[in-house]
């Protein structure tokens, strides 16, 4: 039986090469690898024996300097420049070596530091103090660790960091990422190509600064909602974390991006019972099965397109959720008229699908069937997950208790399902309506008002205008 295969994230991961530099290797031969349904996949005894290659064919030079135990002393005659560093060592303030040099810097507060001075893979000087360091010999400790880190960013092509350009990032993420992890990826690589490549695709990933995200936003509210362009924002950070931890960059610009409050956005609208009977009267025949069942159990358009025969139970009543947004299944208890609407389906259905068009298919779309339809009923505004929320909203006020409606709308967590289940004006205002003081509703309530313990076989007052006698 043939092993399972690794794909690029997990060989660039085992290899500590960026999933780019891991392509370019696999096109030229020089790590092999298969093509698997036109992605890139290896074989875990070939990449042991490509690193036990890499082991024996290259030498980390620095490595052997650590087996090198010498005094400071005798390391001083070989490496620093200008003689024994002994000589002078009271007065000397700066050590230079051939790889870089130490010195001792003066704080405000007058305290010598040790600092080292040196240049990093990329040539550019660099000067830092080494906080923990005590002495000389510590101070070059510091400086050889630097100088190994410069070394191999130069010279080993397992560490070489290449510049990597936002378009083929976001390709890499689609392909090796997004396909395999999200049931949404097409609506990533929808908003990739139409939006964000375009705008982007030229910049390298660590050139691109929250500056450069707030432009980007700024270019797109002029067109589009905040809670459009936090949807991209958010799918941008998850591609720069992804970066980071493929190493391409080391930050994440979108940290520093703060998201748009979407608050004032929230749509509270509800379906009144006239209103569906005027949608259900002007919806084509496929369609009107579909808005029933939404209404009835609460489930989302793609659970409930997705349903199939063998997840209704007629028996027991209900029905079994599989393609659910939580990737956890769902049992929802169906009431008598979706019950018999059901059994019709059944005794003219030639499909494993519940809900299927015209001509016995799986429906792909309604949407503009049901545009059409709110068109001809004239309702305006209302979109097709409104139906999720009436059907939360509706048992609210028929008295259920929040988390049982929870359950059945497959929520994690209480404040999601809040968000679902809205008051009408009615409620409102009787709500409000219970604030006013009591009135009296009959004559002999109001004779009561004025017959109190303390007038109780008194004069009844001269201003009494019944009496219960």
């Amino acid at each position: 039986m043939r092993e399972a295969l690794l794909d690029v994230k997990e060989v660039s991961g085992i290899l500590s090469v960026h999933p780019k530099t891991l392509y370019e290797w696999s096109r030229t031969g020089r790590v092999p690898s298969v093509t698997v349904n036109g992605r890139v996949r290896f074989e875990q005894k070939q990449i042991d024996e490509f690193l036990e290659r890499r082991r024996t064919c290259f030498v980390d030079p620095s490595a052997l300097l650590k087996k090198v135990n010498l005094p400071l002393d005798a390391y001083d005659r070989l490496h620093l420049k200008g003689g024994h560093g002994a000589l002078n060592e009271k007065t000397r303030r700066r050590w230079n070596y051939g790889f870089g040099s130490i010195f001792l810097r003066k704080t405000k507060e007058g305290i010598d530091r040790w600092s080292i001075d040196y240049r990093n893979s990329r040539g550019k000087r660099v000067r830092e103090v080494v906080k923990d360091a005590q002495t000389r010999g510590e101070a070059l400790v510091a400086l050889q660790l630097r100088a190994q880190d410069s070394f191999n960013g130069r010279f080993n092509p397992v560490r070489k960091a290449e510049p990597m350009r936002f378009a083929r990032f976001a390709e890499i993420y689609l392909d090796d990422y997004a396909k395999t992890n999200k049931k949404s990826w097409r609506c990533d690589f929808y908003a990739l190509k139409s939006l964000l490549t375009p705008y982007f695709g030229r910049m390298r990933l660590e050139d691109i600064s929250p500056l450069e995200v707030e432009k980007y936003r700024a270019v797109r509210l002029r067109s589009v909602s905040k809670s459009s362009t936090n949807r991209e924002m958010a799918l941008l950070k998850v591609m720069f974390n992804l970066a980071i931890d493929w190493g391409f960059v080391s930050e994440n610009p979108l940290r520093k991006v703060k998201m748009f409050s979407e608050k004032d956005n929230l749509k509270e609208r509800i379906l009144r019972e006239d209103e569906e009977t005027r949608l259900l009267a002007n919806s084509a025949p496929h369609l009107r099965p579909v808005i029933t069942g939404l209404l009835m159990t609460g489930a989302r358009l793609r659970e409930l397109m997705a349903l199939r025969w063998e997840s209704v139970d007629f028996e027991r009543g209900t029905i079994l959720l599989t393609k659910t947004k939580a990737g956890r299944n769902r049992i929802i208890p169906i009431n008598a008229e979706l019950h018999e609407l059901l059994r019709i389906l059944k005794t003219k259905s030639k499909s494993e699908y519940v809900f299927t068009g015209p001509e016995g298919k799986p429906v792909k779309s309604i949407c503009g069937a049901f545009v059409s339809a709110c068109r001809r009923a004239g309702l305006k505004g209302l979109r097709l997950h409104d139906l999720r929320h009436t059907f939360a909203t509706r048992l609210i006020r028929r008295g259920v208790d929040i988390i049982t409606v929870q359950s059945l709308l497959g929520h994690s967590s209480v404040t999601t399902t809040q968000r679902y289940t809205h008051t009408g004006e009615a409620e409102k205002r009787e709500a409000v309506r219970r604030l006013e003081p009591k009135t009296c509703e009959s004559a002999a309530d109001l004779a009561r008002v004025g017959h109190t313990a303390e007038t109780e076989g008194a004069e009844p007052p001269a201003n009494q205008i019944f009496s219960v006698n």
